[in-house]
C-alpha cells in the first residue's frame, strides 16, 4: 500500500518529468517556491510537542522546526501530506524506523516531524542519492539531512539561489530563527541526500 501511495505521489507531483539533470523543471520549482514562501511567515523556532489534527495537521505557521519547512512545502506545492504518508508506513513497518525515542507504537503528532523518520521514509521510497561534497550534485528541490551541534539531526531544501561567489547553492531551512535562506549546505556534516523523480 505504501508503494502505491508513494508512486501516486511521485506521479502527481512530478507529472512524469525527470529532473535529475535539470535543476529547475516545474516540480522542483514549485517545491522551492513553496519553501521560500515560508520566509518571513515562520519566524519562530519551536520544537515543543503539540497534539495535531490528522491528516494535514499543523501548528501555527509562525512556529516550527526544520521538518515543518519540508512538510509545509510538500503540502503547499503538491497537496502531499507527509504526516499521513509517514504515519501509515510506520504503522505497517514500525521496525523499519529508528527507535531513538523508545516508542513502541506510532505517534501521528510527531513522527513526521522527526528528521530520522523522514530519512527512513525517503530511503524506503527510493529517493536516496549518494552523499558527496560536490556542490554540482545538489539541485534545487533536493532534500539534504545534516548533523548540527555534534549530534542534532537537521534537514534542508536546496534552493535555486547561489552563494555570493556562485560556487554552491543556498538552502531553505529553520535552524533557530524561523525559515531562512542561507549559505549552510556544507557548514554541517551531510548525512543524507534525497531527490524525488519519475523515469517515464
Amino acid at each position: 500500500m505504501f508503494i502505491r501511495i508513494f508512486l501516486f505521489f511521485v506521479w502527481f507531483s512530478l507529472s512524469g518529468v525527470v529532473y535529475a539533470d535539470n535543476p529547475m523543471l516545474p516540480s522542483a520549482e514549485r517545491l522551492v517556491n513553496a519553501a521560500s514562501g515560508q520566509v518571513g511567515k515562520t519566524t519562530i523556532y519551536d520544537p515543543a510537542y503539540v497534539g495535531l489534527s490528522y491528516p494535514m495537521g499543523d501548528i501555527s505557521r509562525k512556529r516550527g522546526v526544520c521538518t515543518d519547512v519540508i512538510i509545509r512545502a510538500f503540502r503547499d506545492a503538491f497537496a502531499v501530506d507527509l504526516q499521513k504518508l509517514v504515519h501509515e508506513d510506520m504503522k505497517r513497518n514500525f521496525s523499519a524506523y529508528p527507535k531513538i525515542w523508545g516508542l513502541k507504537r506510532t505517534d501521528r503528532n510527531i513522527d513526521h516531524r522527526r528528521v530520522p523518520n523522514l530519512r527512513a521514509n525517503f530511503k524506503r521510497a527510493g529517493a536516496s542519492l549518494q552523499v558527496t561534497d560536490d556542490p554540482r550534485d545538489f539541485k534545487p528541490g533536493d532534500l539534504v539531512s545534516q548533523t548540527v551541534g555534534g549530534n542534532l539531526p537537521h534537514i534542508v531544501i536546496v534552493s535555486n539561489q547561489m552563494s555570493a561567489d556562485g560556487s554552491r547553492p543556498l538552502v531553505i531551512h529553520n535552524i533557530g530563527g524561523g525559515t531562512q535562506i542561507e549559505d549552510s549546505l556544507f557548514k554541517f556534516p551531510i548525512t543524507g541526500h534525497y531527490r524525488f523523480k519519475l523515469n517515464r
